[in-house]
């Protein structure tokens, strides 16, 4: 069992649900980000989901794609995320990491090069946000060989012959899309999420997170009912931006937020 199904089963165990925040890494700095990480998971993360820093974000919507502005300008890519995720490693064995990204670093990195790379780094999961599923299968086989969950996106607009194709393919966890569009945009309709959950568990028997419009505890409350996991992004990397040349107050932000979120998890 991977680190990621076991902390989706021991959740379960506990009739928890669990809190997936995002953030891009290199976004203030690795160092911020570091610390970060290390917050997130003292303010109830089960999961880290890190963006690796990309300059062409076009499946992400103004907030993050301007993060990954940032830290691209800072001169941080694939690599740094790496050096990143052994660092956290230091005193952190246990909390998986997942790497939110785009294909064309993981190509220039070559596939078999990139997972031992992630493996001995420390990561739990890789999500390739412009890979279709059914150009996967070599990147999938070598990163099941390497013990790395391979997590896709579910949109609404999937269709129910792509879920089947994901059935055999995804590992981990799905990242449903709760809305059409960018990250970061609209509002969640939580019957419509609830249908379409139904719909994905017809196919899938992995856990699902929503993501996409969640905002605040309420909301997350509201999704959580029907799914296995909550995924956080733009309200957290808002507060990163915001509060950029005010280290203390980023800090206490973050932990607000994320405290919000996770206690009504749990």
């Amino acid at each position: 069992m991977s680190k990621i199904s076991s902390v989706f089963q021991d959740l379960k165990d506990k009739n928890q649900k669990a809190f997936i925040p995002f953030i891009t890494a290199g976004d203030g700095g690795m160092e911020l980000t570091l610390e970060l990480m290390h917050q997130l998971v003292d303010d109830g993360a089960s999961i880290i989901e890190l963006g690796v820093p990309f300059s062409d974000p076009m499946a992400d919507g103004p907030v993050i794609a301007k993060s990954h502005e940032r830290s691209v300008a800072r001169g941080y890519g694939l690599v740094n995320v790496l050096e990143l995720v052994s660092k956290f490693r230091e005193t952190n064995d246990t909390t998986p990491i997942v790497l939110m990204g785009y294909l064309n670093p993981i190509e220039m990195f070559g596939y078999e090069d990139f997972a031992n790379a992630a493996r001995s780094a420390g990561v739990d999961g890789v999500l390739v946000v412009d890979m279709p599923p059914e150009e996967s299968q070599e990147l999938k086989r070598i990163l099941s060989n390497s013990e790395i969950d391979f997590i896709f996106l579910v949109a609404p607009t999937t269709t129910d012959e792509r879920l089947k194709f994901l059935s055999q393919v995804a590992s981990g966890f799905i990242y449903f899309v709760s809305l059409k569009g960018v990250t970061g945009a609209g509002n969640i309709n939580v019957d419509e999420v609830a249908s379409n959950l139904s719909r994905i568990r017809k196919y899938i028997s992995l856990p699902v997170g929503v993501g996409f419009g969640i905002k605040d505890g309420k909301t997350a409350k509201e999704i959580s009912a029907k799914s296995d996991a909550i995924i956080v992004g733009s309200v957290l990397v808002s507060i990163v931006d915001e509060f950029s040349n005010d280290k203390n107050k980023l800090m206490s932000q973050m932990k607000e937020k994320s405290l919000e979120i996770s206690q009504v998890l749990r």
